[in-house]
C-alpha cells in the first residue's frame, strides 16, 4: 500500500483511539462503553464541518496517494523504450513514443524534443516550463488539503468559544449553583478543540509529505529530460561525424 495512504489510515486510526478515550474520560458511568455518538452530540454544531472535513482530508490523501504513483510520473519502462528506439534523425520517432505513454515525464521530454535542433538553453527552458506545468497537475486538491489543515483547527477554536459562551451565560442566569451546566458547556468547547487538532494535525502532515514529494518528481524529471536530450543529441553528432556527413545547422 501507498505510504501516503498508510500515513492517512494511522491518523485515522488515531482519531479512532483518541475520540474513544474521551468519551470514556466524558462518561465516567457508562462501564467502558464507547460514547463515540454521545461525544459527537456534545461537541455541538462545529462537529459536523470537522466531520466534513476529516472525510476529505482521507479523500484527497488516498486519491494523491494513487495517482503520485512512480509509474505515473517517472515510467522506467518509458525511459527504456526512449534509449532503444532514439534515432536522432527521426524525432517523429520518438514523439510517437512519447504519445505512447501517459506518465509525466514523457511530457516533458516531448516539449524538449519540440525544440531538438535549436539552441540547448531554448530546450532546457521548454523542460522547465513543462516541469511546471506538470507541477501545477500534481499539485491539485493539496490547496484543498492545505485548507482543511488551517481551517478545522480555527473550527475547532470556534466551537471552544460558543462553547466557553454557553457556560458562562449559564453561569450569568443561574450562578454556580448549577455546575453541571456549566461542566456541558465547557465540555463541548474542549471536544470541539480536541476534534479540531486530530483533524488539522494529520491534514498538514499530508500537505507536506506530498508537497515534497512533488518537488522531489519535478526537479527529477527535469533533470532527467536534460540529462536524456543532451545524450541523444550527442551521440546525434558523433555517429554524423562518424558517417562524414555535415552537421546540420542549428537554428538560432
Amino acid at each position: 500500500m501507498n505510504r501516503a495512504i498508510k500515513i492517512a489510515f494511522f491518523y485515522l486510526g488515531v482519531c479512532f483511539l483518541t475520540m474513544p478515550a474521551l468519551a470514556l474520560a466524558a462518561e465516567p458511568s457508562s462501564g467502558g462503553q464507547w460514547q463515540l455518538l454521545s461525544l459527537f452530540e456534545k461537541g455541538g454544531a462545529m462537529m459536523y464541518p470537522i466531520l466534513f472535513s476529516s472525510v476529505l482530508m482521507l479523500g484527497i490523501a488516498i486519491e494523491r496517494g494513487y495517482n503520485l504513483r512512480r509509474k505515473n510520473i517517472i515510467n522506467s519502462d518509458f525511459l527504456k523504450d526512449v534509449r532503444s528506439q532514439w534515432d536522432w534523425q527521426n524525432i517523429q520517432k520518438t514523439l510517437r513514443l512519447c504519445n505512447s505513454y501517459d506518465n509525466s515525464l514523457s511530457r516533458i521530454l516531448k516539449m524538449g524534443l519540440l525544440r531538438f535542433g535549436g539552441k540547448l538553453d531554448e530546450i532546457e527552458r521548454a523542460i522547465e516550463a513543462g516541469g511546471q506545468h506538470e507541477a501545477s497537475l500534481m499539485n491539485s486538491n493539496l490547496r484543498v488539503l492545505g485548507a482543511v489543515a488551517n481551517i478545522t483547527p480555527m473550527m475547532g477554536l470556534l466551537g471552544t468559544v460558543i462553547g466557553m459562551i454557553k457556560a458562562f451565560n449559564v453561569i450569568s442566569l443561574s450562578g454556580t449553583g448549577n455546575p453541571g451546566l456549566v461542566a456541558s458547556g465547557i465540555s463541548e468547547a474542549l471536544i470541539t478543540t480536541a476534534a479540531g487538532m486530530l483533524v488539522g494535525i494529520p491534514a498538514l502532515v499530508l500537505y507536506h509529505y506530498f508537497r515534497g514529494k512533488i518537488d522531489r518528481y519535478v526537479f527529477e524529471m527535469e533533470e532527467v529530460a536534460i540529462q536524456l536530450v543532451e545524450e541523444l543529441s550527442y551521440d546525434g553528432a558523433v555517429k554524423e561525424k562518424a558517417s562524414g556527413r555535415p552537421k546540420k545547422a542549428a537554428s538560432s
